[in-house]
């Protein structure tokens, strides 16, 4: 997965608690096995006005002029600031697939759904959990200000405005590290590489039978 140091982006901001997760990508778009894809129907009921299907061209679709990432001063946004318990409802890996592929890399709220908050990581979108304070005053500064943006330093755990505040955030050090990195559970496991060939060099070594194969499998 792609790796997390430093980010500076525009932010978006998405004005409501409770946003769960069929609302990012609603389960009609979840019938697909791939991992590709679903950038274009995130929060697809409140972007359309119309009701979106799997294989419809959305370039034809309606669009809600109200909401904030059909906005102009929004696009290309890739920081999303929420209210807090983004992500509830069920545990759909395929919402913090939706944000990836929209843009999105991080998200910014006072809190989280804890699955969706593990899913978070394991696919290389940084989840920030910051006061309901902070969030209101960043609420407060994205609205007043056009082309607002945030630079996220994941090194530091800091977020950093244009006019020099800072709010730290809290991680895991293993997570912090695996973002760092860039490492997915599958990377991870590849970082053991070397001592993986090696416990099977010897296992087959010491217990040559288990290589045998059905005949006409090779």
């Amino acid at each position: 997965m792609q790796a997390f140091t430093v980010h500076k982006g525009l932010v978006a901001p998405l004005d409501r608690e409770n946003v769960d997760t069929d609302l990012i990508i609603p389960k009609q778009f979840l019938k697909s096995i791939k991992r590709t894809g679903f950038g274009p129907n995130l929060f697809d009921e409140l972007r359309y006005l119309d009701h979106g299907e799997p294989g419809m061209d959305n370039s034809k679709r309606p669009l809600n002029p109200d909401f904030v990432l059909n906005q102009s001063r929004y696009k290309g946004a890739s920081i999303l600031l929420g209210r807090k318990n983004f992500g509830c409802g069920s545990s759909r890996e395929h919402a913090p697939w939706a944000l990836l592929q929209y843009g999105f890399r991080a998200v910014i709220a006072p809190s989280f759904a804890d699955i969706f908050f593990n899913n978070c990581f394991k696919n290389g979108l940084l989840p920030i959990r910051l006061s309901e304070l902070e969030v209101a005053r960043l609420f407060d500064d994205v609205n007043g200000f056009n082309g607002y943006e945030l630079t996220i330093d994941l090194p530091e755990q800091v977020v950093r405005t244009g006019d020099g505040r800072a709010y730290s955030f809290e991680i895991d050090e293993f997570r912090k590290h695996s973002l760092v990195n860039g490492l997915d559970d599958i990377g991870l496991t590849l970082t053991h590489a070397d001592k993986i060939r090696a416990f099977e060099a010897e296992r087959l070594a010491r217990h040559p039978w288990l290589d045998v194969q059905p005949v006409g499998a090779r």
